[in-house]
């Protein structure tokens, strides 16, 4: 690591991060990993629909941006599933492919015929869930977890054993089950599932601690953003040892969603100095192919991605730009447009803009104005923009500029 990690040529953050008393309570993995699931959880949210050709793409841009595990869908839901599966496995794009079943040994047997490494096995893990929502004995969760699992090993897949609802279950009692299945069923990792997004951050080195105690064995990460703090549980538990974050690109899944994989690498890489080996410059590029096959309008301003992000209305912070943003960009954004894959910045004109936005923009253009010219184009393009609630296209304010100034006309295409 740097001697200055947290200012480097591509971003600049906090150096508390780095301070001794913050580091010496974190205990990260020598590696992090990546387990996309998009495909699977991701299509789970209302209304998101991917077809096999939209998995594939999908598929093979995560391999571009480096994803370590693609969760490739679960052969059960469907025929179009299925055929997504087999033929991601059949290109052999990099990444581990694993497909999602039920503890149940027809759906390992789907997945064995899919041809992926291994499976994402789920079961009701709290009394409650198990009793009111699946009206099952509770030896039923365990019997048939045992079952399938070793099932799944004797096929040779790689098993993660994924309790449902893991972070609503009464402690003992959940760790009883997954022990059992761990001792008489099989498991190479457990996951870590908090299904509704409702673990505090403060309780999740608790769960961390607790199943450490008890399971011997790879930890990883499956949460929600039900109360946005899922990205913070992530890198709570990867502070605590977990090795793999299940993530989904924009975020996509059930109710508010899984965690986003954008943000959580981003905050690892830049907030801890934890390179997870991401191709971070395809995280934009990556975002707006599953923008566009989900039909899921990501918002301008969300972190990473959105497309807004690198625009400067504001009349300060253009006079920034003005000032050292050429040669100290990171004194006006936190990391460096390049990082992402983002476009260059650029000012746009608003009922933000100021004085050194319209000097910018009349410049640009070759127009000459005095500072008494220069305020009135302001107060124009604040009052348009006032009336249409929007920023100005390059259209709008060249008619807004001529009206103003109808000495320096400049043709507008």
């Amino acid at each position: 690591m740097s001697q200055t990690p947290w200012k480097t040529d591509k971003w600049f953050v906090s150096p508390w991060n780095f301070a001794d008393p913050v580091r010496e309570q974190l205990h990260f993995p020598k590696n992090v990993q990546f387990h996309d699931i998009t495909l699977r959880a991701g299509e789970q949210q209302t209304g998101v629909i991917f077809t096999r050709d939209d998995k594939i793409r999908i598929a093979e841009g995560l391999a571009e941006a480096g994803v370590h595990r693609i969760e490739a869908g679960m052969p059960v839901v469907s025929p179009s599933d299925t055929a997504a599966i087999k033929e991601i496995v059949k290109r052999n794009l990099g990444p581990q492919v694993f497909a999602f079943s039920r503890c149940m040994v027809d759906d390992v047997k789907r997945a064995v015929d899919c041809g992926v490494s291994g499976v994402v096995m789920e079961v009701p893990s709290s009394t409650h869930i198990i009793e009111l929502a699946y009206k099952w004995p509770l030896e039923k969760a365990i019997d048939l977890s045992i079952e399938s699992t070793a099932y799944a090993h004797s096929q040779g897949l790689e098993v993660v054993f994924f309790p449902i609802d893991f972070s609503r279950a009464e402690m003992n009692w959940v760790l009883d089950l997954i022990t059992r299945v761990a001792n008489e069923g099989h498991m190479d990792a457990l996951a870590l599932v908090d299904t509704f997004g409702v673990l505090a951050p403060h309780a999740m080195q608790y769960l961390v601690r607790e199943s450490k105690k008890r399971i011997n064995k790879r930890l990883e990460a499956h949460f929600h953003m039900d109360f946005g703090l899922g990205i913070a549980n992530t890198i709570m538990a990867v502070a605590e040892g977990v090795e793999v974050i299940h993530s989904t690109v924009l975020g996509l899944g059930e109710r508010a969603g899984n965690i986003p994989m954008e943000e959580t690498a981003m905050a690892l890489l830049t907030l801890y100095g934890i390179d997870t080996g991401l191709k971070l410059d395809r995280l934009y590029g990556l975002a707006r192919l599953v923008e566009e096959l989900s039909g899921h309008k990501v918002a301008s301003n969300r972190p990473v991605v959105g497309e807004q992000l690198f625009q400067i209305e504001s009349g300060i912070i253009a006079s920034w730009w003005q000032n050292c943003g050429k040669d100290n960009p990171t004194e006006l954004f936190p990391y460096h447009w390049s990082v992402v894959g983002q476009p260059a910045p650029k000012v746009v004109m608003g009922k933000g803009s100021g004085i050194d936005s319209i000097k910018a923009k009349l410049q640009q253009l070759g127009v000459k104005a005095t500072e008494e010219e220069a305020m009135s184009v302001v107060m124009a393009v604040k009052e348009y923009s006032l009336k249409t609630k929007a920023l100005l296209t390059d259209d709008e304010f060249l008619r807004v500029l001529n009206a103003t100034l109808p000495a320096k006309t400049v043709a507008v295409a």
